[in-house]
């Protein structure tokens, strides 16, 4: 189990085009879609956040395939995380497995009556909402659904 720090935990669900953007309130409890931006501005974003907000830690949705081994976007993944890792020392880092959210966040936007259009701009902060509170199910951080 990590030791608890101080701050936001932020997911970060990376795509050629665009980035789903989800944060944690300061408690580490609730994760919520916060935005979605294009990829090219994934670092001045990141920056401009972390001047307002403290993160203490970055999770980053790893791409696998069905078989639980790296897919094809694994390594482009891996290369963004090297240079978030240089850029932002001061956070921790850690991956969280991706598989099957895209999916999930659509079926949710559905069911709660999104316009295709809107579903469009909304799936990869949905998405990387469902990669941290996966990150926090692991880790202790929030109670399981009633499912669990």
């Amino acid at each position: 189990m990590m030791e608890k720090r101080l701050g936001r935990i932020m997911a970060i669900d990376y795509g050629l085009k665009r980035v789903g953007i989800a944060v944690t309130d300061p408690l580490q409890i609730i994760a919520t879609p916060l935005q979605t931006i294009a990829t090219p501005t994934l670092f001045l974003f990141l920056k401009d956040y972390l001047e307002k907000e403290n993160v203490a830690t970055f999770v980053m949705g790893m791409p696998k395939g069905l078989n639980g081994r790296p897919s094809t976007m694994s390594s482009v993944v891996e290369q963004v995380s090297v240079r978030l890792q240089q850029q932002f020392p001061a956070q921790r880092f850690y991956y969280q497995d991706e598989r099957f959210t895209s999916k999930l966040a659509m079926q949710g936007l559905c069911q709660a009556g999104y316009s295709k259009k809107d579903r469009a701009s909304s799936i990869d902060q949905v998405s990387a909402a469902i990669i941290l509170q996966s990150f926090l199910r692991s880790m202790g951080h929030a109670m399981p659904s009633p499912a669990e």
